[in-house]
């Protein structure tokens, strides 16, 4: 089984693979890792300057709960809940979770360099949250409706399932190089444990997303438009 993965701007944190594919986002409590290329970390280093469409837009525009550059103390500075960050258009923002503010590599929870829109859901456990670059970030409601889109930016982000697209069978052509990234999570912690079924995918690619997937990364792919 191959390993790949794409560089984080910040720390870099170790990969798992799933299957016959692997991780591109942080790990839960997993061993930290440096190096380059493919097969060194698992967030996302984004080259492409798009904006997110196809329904990355939630329901309603809400005022910002934090600012996207700063550290901030979960508990006092921030509360644990989900947030969202959109409209994020060179890969140059970038968050991370972190068990303590020591700014090791251990302290590392999850991370990821965000083209396009993220959500992360902050927990209670952790202590820091640290946001670079970013377009401020709002609170997200998890009874808030959507327009539900039938396609998607390739290079959008993050879409959470029922609310920005639906369910079904999508396609993306034109990938050249194994830089489409595409992930279904459960949660959006960001973690390794957060996966539900990732691919690093050069020519064409076809993902069904259920009804139970929480959200739908897409990293570099060609647009995706349901079958």
């Amino acid at each position: 089984m191959g390993m790949k993965g794409k560089i984080a701007l910040g720390a870099v944190v170790g990969i798992a693979v799933i299957g016959a594919v692997s991780a591109n986002a942080g790990s839960d409590g997993k061993d930290a890792g440096s190096g380059s290329g493919k097969g060194s970390s698992a967030s996302a280093e984004h080259n492409s300057a798009k904006k997110d469409s196809g329904g990355a837009k939630s329901a309603d525009e809400k005022e910002a709960a934090f600012a996207g550059d700063g550290e901030y103390q979960v508990g006092s500075d921030v509360k644990p809940g989900t947030y969202r960050t959109t409209g994020n258009t060179d890969g140059l923002c970038y968050w991370e979770r972190a068990k303590d503010a020591k700014g090791e590599m251990d302290s590392l929870l999850a991370n990821d360099n965000v083209t396009g829109t993220s959500y992360v859901t902050i927990k209670a456990t952790d202590k820091l949250f640290k946001s670079t670059g970013c377009e401020d970030w709002e609170a997200v409601d998890p009874k808030a409706k959507g327009t539900r889109a039938s396609s998607m930016d390739g290079d959008g982000g993050m879409f959470k399932v029922g609310t920005d697209i639906a369910p079904g069978t999508y396609r993306s052509t034109g990938n050249s190089d194994d830089s489409c990234y595409w992930e279904r999570t459960k949660d959006a912690g960001q973690g390794l444990n957060s996966i539900i079924a990732n691919n690093n995918v050069k020519g064409s690619a076809v993902v069904t997303i259920s009804p139970s997937d929480a959200y739908f990364k897409t990293t570099g792919c060609g647009d995706w438009k349901k079958a």
